[in-house]
């Protein structure tokens, strides 16, 4: 487990900017966080860092975005599903499930059955209005190694 404390908008987006150096296609991020936490900043800078230039929202209403850079990014948000079952129907598990791409999901917490094997946790908790305390942990062996290298370079940065 990995905990960073961030102190503005900013520092979010160069902490997902680092991230976005380090990922490698296969790789799932589940982002957890109260409204407001900064989800969508977070993906939206781990994008950009990732080539992509088009605008990056929050797909609260149609549920997913796709987003072509160097490797294709796969963004959801399960905030309005209400059963598991919705997530067949969006073709969640084809996305997730793949080797190529990035997949990010927001409100992952929902449904922790259906989450990925391999992938990195991501609780962002707001501690004051620009502070921002992430907790990282890791859950198969791609994402630990993508973990233990964002532990060696947050600890030389901060």
């Amino acid at each position: 487990m990995l905990t960073c404390i961030t102190h503005s908008p900013e520092e979010t987006a160069h902490l997902a900017g680092t991230i976005g150096k380090i990922i490698h296609e296969g790789t799932v991020i589940c982002l957890d966080g109260e409204l407001g936490a900064g989800k969508t900043l977070f993906v939206r800078a781990l994008a950009r860092t990732l080539g992509v230039e088009s605008d990056v929202t929050s797909p609260t209403f149609n549920l997913m975005n796709i987003y072509e850079a160097a490797c294709p990014i796969v963004h959801f948000d399960l905030y309005r599903l209400a059963s598991e079952a919705e997530l067949e129907e969006i073709g969640f598990y084809e996305y997730a499930e793949a080797t190529e791409g990035i997949v990010l999901i927001e409100w992952a917490e929902k449904f922790p059955n259906a989450m990925p094997e391999d992938r990195l946790q991501v609780r962002i908790e707001a501690l004051t209005r620009e502070e921002r305390q992430f907790i990282f942990a890791a859950e198969g062996e791609k994402s630990t190694a993508l973990l233990e290298e964002l532990s060696r370079i947050v600890d030389r940065e901060h």
